[in-house]
C-alpha cells in the first residue's frame, strides 16, 4: 500500500473543509469536551499529581506528572499530548486516563505547549521535543525509568506525538535515537498539506512546502518502532484516510504498526477508551509498554 491510495484532498476546498472539521462531525461537541473536564477532575482527586513543572522558559512550557507508588518505581512513562487543532484545549483536561495507567504501574505525564497562532507550528513541535528531553534528563527524580518512555496524543496531539516519534531530531536535544520506545496516535493528522487552503490555515499559516516539512507522513519512526493507531469509526473520511495513509507508510518503512479498531467512537470520545483498562485500546497500550 502507498500513501497515494488514500484520498486526503477530496473534491476541492469546500469538501476538504468538511472532511477536516472534527467539531462539526459530532452533534454534542460541548458535551464531549465537558466529559474531559469531569474525568480529568476525578483523576486528579484519585491520583497523586505533581503540577506545572517547567520544561522551558515560556509560560506554556509546563507539564504534569502522575507518578506511581514507591514500590513500583522506576516505572515506565506514558506522555499524553492533548488535541485542539494546535490552537485550543489545555493539559488540565488531559489526564483522564491517570488512574487506569497508574493502577497498571505506568506513570503518566500530560504536556502543555505553545498554541497557534501565537506560536508557529514549527516552534510548537520544537517545544514538545524539548519537553521529551527534559523528561528524559529528569526521569529519576520522579520515579521514571527513562529507558521506557512512550508518547501518545489525540488529534493535533497525535500529530505532535508522531513528530516526536520521527527520526533525526534527537541528537540536537541530547537524546539517544531510541529515547521513545513506542507511540500511540489517535485520530492524528499526518499530512498537513491538505489543510493549507481551508479554514485551519487561519492559525496554521503554512505554505504546502512548510506543511510537508511538519508532516509525520514524511518523517517516519525508525524501522521496528512500535506504533499504535486508532481512528473512530464515526469520524469523517478525512481523519480516517489520514490514519490509513500513515499506517501504510509505516508498514512500507518496516515500522511495527498496529491499528486498533474502534467502530463506535467519534473524534472526541475515542480518548476516553484509555480510561477503561478493559478496553481494546487501553489493553493495546499496556501490551506495547510491557
Amino acid at each position: 500500500m502507498t500513501r497515494q491510495e488514500f484520498d486526503l484532498t477530496f473534491a476541492g476546498p469546500e469538501e476538504r473543509a468538511k472532511q477536516y472539521n472534527a467539531r462539526a462531525s459530532v452533534a454534542n461537541f460541548n458535551a464531549c469536551v465537558s466529559e474531559y473536564t469531569v474525568r480529568a477532575n476525578q483523576a486528579k482527586r484519585e491520583c497523586v499529581g505533581i503540577y506545572d513543572l517547567q520544561y522551558g522558559q515560556g509560560t506554556a512550557e509546563r507539564l504534569d506528572i502522575f507518578p506511581v507508588t514507591l514500590p513500583r518505581r522506576p516505572a515506565p512513562l506514558f506522555i499524553f499530548i492533548h488535541g485542539g487543532y494546535w490552537h485550543s484545549q489545555t493539559k488540565e483536561d488531559a489526564p483522564i486516563m491517570a488512574k487506569a495507567f497508574t493502577d497498571a504501574g505506568i506513570a503518566l505525564c500530560t504536556l502543555e505547549y505553545p498554541l497557534l497562532p501565537e506560536a508557529t507550528l514549527a516552534e510548537t513541535v520544537r517545544e514538545v521535543r524539548s519537553a521529551i528531553s527534559w523528561l528524559y534528563q529528569n526521569a529519576a527524580a520522579y520515579g521514571v525509568d527513562r529507558s521506557r518512555i512512550y508518547v501518545g496524543g489525540s488529534s493535533a496531539g497525535g500529530h505532535l506525538a508522531a513528530m516526536v516519534a520521527a527520526q533525526g531530531w534527537q541528537k540536537g536535544f541530547n537524546l539517544p535515537d531510541a529515547a521513545i520506545k513506542g507511540v500511540l496516535s489517535l485520530s492524528g493528522l499526518y499530512d498537513l498539506r491538505p489543510l493549507c487552503d481551508i479554514y485551519v490555515n487561519e492559525w496554521l499559516q503554512l505554505h504546502p512546502e512548510q506543511a510537508q516539512n511538519l508532516s509525520p507522513l514524511f518523517h517516519l519512526p525508525a524501522a521496528g518502532t512500535p506504533v499504535l493507531l486508532a481512528v473512530g469509526g464515526l469520524e469523517t473520511d478525512g481523519f480516517k484516510n489520514q490514519t490509513y495513509a500513515y499506517e501504510a507508510a509505516c508498514r512500507a518503512h518496516g515500522v511495527a504498526v498496529r491499528r486498533v479498531e474502534t467502530p463506535q467512537r467519534n473524534h472526541f470520545n475515542l480518548p476516553c477508551d484509555l480510561c477503561d483498562p478493559s478496553s481494546d485500546l487501553a489493553r493495546a497500550v499496556f501490551a506495547m509498554m510491557r
